[in-house]
């Protein structure tokens, strides 16, 4: 048994099918709050077969599975990202920093707007959020700022369901309104690893996931198969769909082939250098 950053790592003899393709959960641990790990299994393949699954899966739990962020704040009282303000321990991008960590998970559609109220001396945290019931806040303890005297603190907050990761552009504060840099992405690692058995032949293929805690491994494992399936539904198909896109097409322009220039460009060469 090996430890490794808190998570409790077990190396031993596993039972796996010999006919039928099966999937197993072998190891999980919460080293926190905020991180979340599962190991899981997936057997008998043929040989080659896990490498393809593997990478597959690991692009589509990092890149297909939608994540909730907070994306913007304002205030009225900031004049830019790097003020400070007279009863707050922290500069404005501390606070934003500090708003960056929050982990949040929702049923969210689109954007929502939450407002932080809080009026000092104290302590400022994510439970602080005043947060419509479609969101929840992972860890509540996660802290904001420090007042130091009797000031009142009011930021609204903007709030997104989305994929993938932004980072904020230069010059796009305005209105005391503030971008943070947002990773929508609740999957922070993957790791893919094959094991050969019977002579080569056989393959067992191992997924270690690492989550915020927004969702479980395990939800991550199954919510990436069903977006990965999706994108493949269409070839599932015999025939090529024509539907009728009036109301709905965009057409798109393609570069050129370039397939007969680079051989008629490679057969010039071979031709040069006989």
């Amino acid at each position: 048994m090996i430890r490794s950053n808190n998570i409790i790592m077990v190396r031993e003899k596993i039972t796996v099918s010999t006919r039928t393709l099966q999937w197993k959960c072998v190891e999980s641990a919460a080293d926190s709050k905020r991180l979340l790990y599962g190991r899981f299994i997936l057997s008998p393949l043929m040989k080659g077969q896990a490498d393809t699954i593997g990478i597959a899966m690991r692009r589509a739990l990092l890149g297909e599975i939608e994540g909730t962020c907070i994306t913007r704040a304002k205030s009225e009282k900031i004049s830019h990202e790097y003020a400070t303000i007279m009863g707050i321990q922290e500069s404005v991008h501390e606070i934003l920093m500090n708003l960056k960590e929050i982990v949040l998970r929702s049923n969210l559609d689109g954007t929502c707007e939450a407002p932080i109220c809080v009026r000092g001396p104290g302590y400022v945290t994510a439970q602080d959020i005043i947060l419509p019931p479609y969101v929840e806040i992972v860890d509540n303890t996660q802290h904001i700022a420090s007042l130091t005297e009797p000031i009142e603190l009011v930021i609204g907050l903007q709030i997104e369901k989305n994929r993938g990761y932004l980072i904020k552009a230069p010059n796009t504060f305005q209105d005391g309104s503030y971008p943070i840099d947002h990773v929508f992405m609740p999957v922070r690692n993957v790791n893919h690893s094959i094991h050969s058995y019977e002579n080569g032949n056989k393959e067992i293929l191992f997924l270690e996931i690492w989550t915020n805690g927004s969702l479980t491994p395990k939800e991550a494992l199954h919510e990436a198969s069903q977006n990965l399936i999706d994108l493949l539904i269409p070839f599932l198909h015999t025939k090529e769909e024509n539907l009728s896109l009036e109301d709905n097409q965009h057409i798109v322009p393609l570069p050129p082939f370039t397939f007969y220039d680079k051989l008629a460009k490679l057969t010039k060469n071979k031709k040069k250098w006989r």
